[in-house]
């Protein structure tokens, strides 16, 4: 891991009892980083380097992944709702001295961001969320392609004890199998990564952690969604949307159109040739669209 994120110092921090754990480097205007499922932050080993050339990047794993804690959740899931992960996110970056800050989600990540958005508008300065459509437009829209691409998201929210049991057979199989499903035909991913991904995917506590991110999504994160969508909240801040056009998302959404209903003030791009894993398919352009978006 050093030498994929070689100068990033690592970091660990606790808010109201959960350890949060990541790593952080550069100067200037602070930025986080919050990776997908089913990652951890060194996902972005590629695109973190070129954004510290400019600003103060942190990259942090969520609770339930990587080296974060993974607390145990109640049968509300409330534990691993977005709200929860926003909070603790935001409560990191000012442990570390930043009231306000840009940041960037991917997959998992990206849906903390918007929450985040929604919960802490004074603090969050612009946001981007990569290869995603809001939890409250996937459900309300789901389809048979939707079912045959992503069919983890009903399998992983089933009862406690089901999804863990069957990925824990052979969790290294189903991780990389998830990680070729998603990406371009050919891609391969940083054997260093993945390496680090596998590490910790196998650890039952981050597989049953994982399995309730899925949980709370198809419930009180759709409250917590439906609330704010009816009640007129939007995301106010500049929000760039970033997508593959191998992946599902931008194959089967009007991605643009769609956030145009849940944000203010949107800019739109796509990554030619990239599946659902930008950062790490596409870094380049990648890391070339969030600097062009974070000047």
């Amino acid at each position: 891991m050093a030498q994929l994120l070689a100068g990033f110092e690592p970091i660990e921090v606790e808010v109201d009892g959960i350890r949060i754990s990541g790593r952080m480097a550069g100067s200037g205007s602070p930025v986080l980083l919050l990776h997908g499922y089913p990652q951890t932050h060194v996902m972005w080993h590629e695109v973190a380097p070129v954004l510290a050339e400019r600003h103060t990047v942190v990259l942090t794993d969520l609770r339930g992944y990587g080296r974060s804690a993974k607390p145990a959740a109640g049968p509300d899931h409330a534990e691993y709702s977005k709200r929860a992960m926003a909070a603790d996110q935001v409560s990191v970056m000012a442990r570390l001295g930043f009231d306000s800050f840009a940041a960037v989600g991917h997959d998992r990540g990206a849906r903390v961001v918007h929450r985040m958005c929604l919960d802490h508008s004074t603090r969050v300065t612009r946001a981007a969320v990569l290869d995603i459509v809001p939890t409250r437009h996937v459900f309300a829209s789901v389809d048979r392609e939707f079912g045959l691409a992503y069919e983890h998201w009903f399998f992983l929210a089933q009862a406690p004890g089901f999804p863990e049991r069957l990925i824990g057979g052979d969790p290294e199989f189903y991780l990389r199998a998830k990680l070729a499903a998603w990406s371009s035909a050919g891609h391969s991913f940083a054997a260093d990564a993945v390496d680090d991904y596998v590490t910790h995917f196998r650890d039952p506590a981050a597989i049953a952690a994982s399995c309730e991110d899925y949980r709370a999504a198809a419930s009180i994160d759709l409250e917590h969604d439906e609330r704010s969508y009816i009640s007129g909240e939007r995301i106010t801040c500049p929000l760039l949307v970033l997508w593959g056009t191998a992946g599902f998302v931008g194959r089967h959404y009007d991605v643009p159109a769609v956030w145009d209903s849940y944000a203010a003030n949107v800019s739109a791009g796509s990554i030619a040739g990239s599946g659902h894993f930008l950062a790490e398919e596409a870094p380049g352009a990648t890391a070339a669209a969030l600097t062009r978006f974070l000047k």
